[in-house]
Formats: C-alpha cells, structure tokens, sequence
C-alpha cells in the first residue's frame, strides 16, 4: 500500500481530527505510530527527519503514512529557527530523545511554549522524564520488564514470552501519548494554554495492567505465569495445537459458551469436564482439550465451531489475517495491487470517517513547500541548503 510519493496537503476532511496541525520531531517506534494514529485520523502531520536521509524512502512505511516531510539540521541556529517558526502554528508537538536533549538543542517545551503557548509537548520515552533511569537507554522489552508486565506472559514451567513491542512501544507508549496529547488538544481549545505530556512506557504499560493488579487485589490473581483465567492457566482459555500444526484459539469464560465448546468436542458428559473452575482439575481438562485437538486440523475445526457461539477463533498468521473474510467485510486490512498490507484507520466514525491513508512520502520531499507556508522566500530556501540545514 505505501509507497514514496511526495504529499499534498488537502483542504477535504479527513476524518474527526481534521484541521489539527501536529509537528513530529522524527524518532523510532512509538512516536511515529502515534503520529500515524493522528494522521489517520485526520490530523495534518508533517514530520521532520534528519538531511542525510534526504531523498530516501520511509524507514517504516506504514508507520509514517499520512506524512508532509521536511529535512532540518537541528543542530544549527538556522533550523532550530525553523522548527520555532513552524510550532509558532502548530496545535502539537512529538519527540522521543532522552529527557533533556531537546533543551540542550533549543527546541525544549520552555522554548515553544514561549512562541505558542497553547502549544501541546509531547514526550516520548521509555523511563519517563525523570526518575533513576530516566537517561538510562531501553527498548519496549526493558520498559515491560520493570513493570511487571512481561513477566506474567509466557508458560508456567518456562520462560517469560516477548509480545511482540505490543505492550511497551504501542499499547503502552505510542497510544498513551495518543491520548494523552489530545486530552491537552481539548484543554488547549477551551482554555488558551498548552502544556507538557510526559508518556512514558513504564507508566503505560503498568496501566494496561490495571484488570490484573484489580484481580490481585481481589485475591483472585496468582503471580506467576500460566497460573489463571487469563495467561493461559484456565484449560478454556488459550490455544491449542491442531494436526496440521497450526493452532486454535478458546475463550468460553462464560458457562453457555464453555457448555457450547464441550457439545461441539463430545465432552458434554465428562466428569472431568463438569466444575468449569475447578483449578485442581485444570491440568488433566487442558490435557485432554489439547489431545482432542490434535486429532484435526485448524481448518476442520474452524468449520465445526462455525457458529456454535463458542468464543473459538483460528489463530492466523499476519498475512492470513487480511484475508479472513469477516476482516474483508470490515475492511480492517488494505491491500494494494503489488500485495502489499497494512491496517487501515481505526476506530471508525459515523459522522466523521477517515480517509484512505496517504502513502509515506520520500524524507524530504515537502521541505521547500512547507518552508514557503511558513514564510520563507525563495532565496532564504536556497541559503539554507546552501548551508546544508535543509535539503
């Protein structure tokens, strides 16, 4: 679907965050999915990347569609002007450096804030901005690590399973900044002020856990892993390996759901099978559910839990997945001539819907435009790429 053309702005609607104006100071991972969350929603984001990498394609072509892009050197007077003069219209701004740095360069929330003081900061980091490891290096797996989160994921008598940067750089890093800079969008409209958001992966990843730090509190949650209903300790809820050697997946936590799993595997009279909750009997159900479906098929199962409300599902692979036919129905997977996919926008709005998303632009391509709207005449561009702050 994404391919490197330059990008037009567009006066037609886009979804409900049309007409916000978001600056992306270019980083890695969960500053530009929640920079693509914005665009795909509407917002005009325009995205400044480094000159050297002028005139190539998008490192991560998904994760920067919906883009304008400019090439500035920060490092110099000229191009920290720059990005000065581009926040002065701005409504947010996105940065993901260690805390500080974008101080030592001039661009620091003081700083543009100063020029637009209803500008939204937002911040991007694993640690936070402040705290005994806040300059501390990390990827999404440290930042679960610390806060219980990865842990609790993987087998019982093994070890700890990576989800993928799931948890960390998305759930808990880039859509938490989602949220986060547009509560202060909302704020900044009503009251005139802007401020800092500081998200951090810690603090995000330890909110997703908040249904499990509840259970705990309830005495109903053991810590430790493949221990309970939802890490895979519960015999009716995970997945299971098929003859074929692709794998199933159940969650018949309700009482009609599980009855309707049983009827569907002939295990309706079990007595093994009678106490649904019953811990001591977990190991041998989980057995016996497991030999059951090792006898079959993915596929053939599929067909035999088609509508059995039985809270079954195959467990398909990336590329599967866009070709199931309730995601074709829905449209959540886009698929271009050449094959390629990527998820479309999501939630989806009755008023308001989102647009196709726009292909992520070769680095660079929109400088000079952008450059010319916000003022800069033809001789000023040309200087500064003279200069080699921008290219």
């Amino acid at each position: 679907m994404s391919t490197d053309v330059s990008t037009e702005p567009t006066d037609q609607p886009r979804g409900p965050l049309a007409g916000l104006r978001v600056i992306e100071i270019g980083s890695i991972g969960p500053g530009p999915f929640c920079a693509m969350v914005l665009g795909d929603l509407g917002a005009e984001v325009l995205r400044i990347d480094r000159p050297a990498e002028a005139g190539t394609g998008a490192s991560r072509p998904i994760l920067h569609r919906n883009r304008r892009s400019i090439t500035v050197d920060l490092k110099q007077p000229d191009g920290v002007d720059i990005v000065r003069t581009l926040a002065k219209d701005a409504d947010v701004l996105l940065e993901g450096f260690r805390p500080g740095v974008t101080e030592r360069l001039g661009l620091g929330p003081d700083d543009l804030l100063a020029v637009n003081p209803r500008l939204v900061y937002g911040r991007m980091t694993g640690w936070g901005q402040y705290g005994p490891m806040a300059q501390e290096p990390g990827h999404d797996i440290n930042y679960i690590s610390l806060t219980g989160a990865l842990h609790a994921i993987g087998p019982k008598d093994g070890d700890p399973v990576v989800p993928l940067n799931l948890v960390g750089d998305f759930g808990g890093g880039g859509m938490l900044l989602a949220v986060g800079v547009l509560s202060a969008a909302v704020h900044a409209a009503r009251t005139g002020r802007g401020q800092v958001v500081d998200a951090a992966m810690t603090d995000g990843s330890a909110l997703l856990l908040a249904m499990m730090y509840g259970f705990i509190a309830k005495g109903t949650w053991v810590d430790e892993r493949e221990s309970n209903l939802l890490d895979g300790g519960a015999p009716y809820y995970g997945t299971y390996r098929c003859s074929d050697g692709r794998h199933i997946s159940l969650g018949p936590v309700e009482p009609q759901f599980y009855a309707s799993v049983l009827r569907v595997l002939g295990l309706a009279e079990d007595p093994d099978f009678a106490g649904q909750n019953d811990r001591a009997k977990w190991p041998v159900m989980k057995k016996k559910l497991a030999a059951v479906f090792a006898t079959r098929g993915r596929d053939d199962w599929t067909k035999e839990f088609a509508g059995q409300e039985a809270c079954f599902a195959p467990v398909l692979s990336l590329l599967e997945a866009a070709h199931h036919p309730h995601n074709v129905a829905r449209g959540t997977y886009l698929i271009d001539d050449q094959g390629t996919v990527e998820p479309a926008p999501a939630p989806r709005f009755s008023a308001t819907p989102t647009a196709r998303p726009v292909p992520s632009p070769v680095v660079g391509a929109d400088t000079d435009r952008i450059l010319a709207e916000a003022g800069y005449g033809a001789d000023r561009i040309l200087a500064l790429r003279r200069s080699n702050t921008v290219k």
